[in-house]
């Protein structure tokens, strides 16, 4: 396994946490109550990693990451990830995940069913749940077959998820799975 990296970064719902290898983001810290409660657990979630100043290309994210926080329609799809210590089917759910583009959701059971494991919506909420790399990987946007928020592991619950939900755009919410984007934002 590569030596992992962290920084701590402030965005419009907190400070988070970016943890790196030299194969990819390894993980992502929603905030915590305090910038010092998000570093510890931090290095509780990913022990041995080292906080250091960001690289060029770790930094890049982190403005990317920023942005989509700030309602931008930031597509996060390619950033390279370090999914080495996650299972094969949470790999899975998550490629699936992150196609989902900000302002729009998917249901635990599309997932499955994108998967062609039509019967394992629950193991897919479970793999989100354990989601090590929140937004980027946006389980945020995978809600309950009735357009229900559902869970989310982050501090906050389900109200962090609507929040992040709603400046990504997705007004719509009480509408259910795969609504229609909100409209374009002017600049």
């Amino acid at each position: 396994m590569s030596a992992r990296s962290f920084t701590l970064f402030d965005t419009p719902i907190g400070t988070c946490g970016l943890t790196w290898s030299t194969a990819g983001i390894a993980g992502l810290q929603l905030p915590e109550a305090t910038a010092a409660a998000t570093r510890a657990r931090v290095r509780r979630r990913w022990p041995g990693a080292e906080e250091t100043p960001p690289p060029a290309g770790v930094q890049r994210v982190i403005v990317r990451v920023q942005a989509l926080l700030k309602g931008e329609a930031i597509d996060l799809g390619d950033i390279p990830l370090d999914l080495n210590a996650v299972p094969e089917f949470h790999r899975r759910v998550y490629e699936v995940a992150r196609t989902i583009p900000p302002g729009r959701t998917m249901t635990y059971g599309e997932i499955a069913r994108r998967l062609d494991a039509p019967h394992d919506s629950r193991e897919v909420g479970q793999a989100l749940g354990r989601n090590p790399i929140a937004i980027i990987v946006p389980c945020h946007r995978v809600l309950g077959a009735d357009g229900k928020m559902g869970g989310f592991s982050a501090t906050g619950g389900v109200t962090t998820k609507r929040r992040i939900l709603e400046i990504e755009g997705a007004s719509a919410l009480a509408a259910g799975p795969l609504f229609a984007a909100a409209p374009a934002r002017n600049g």
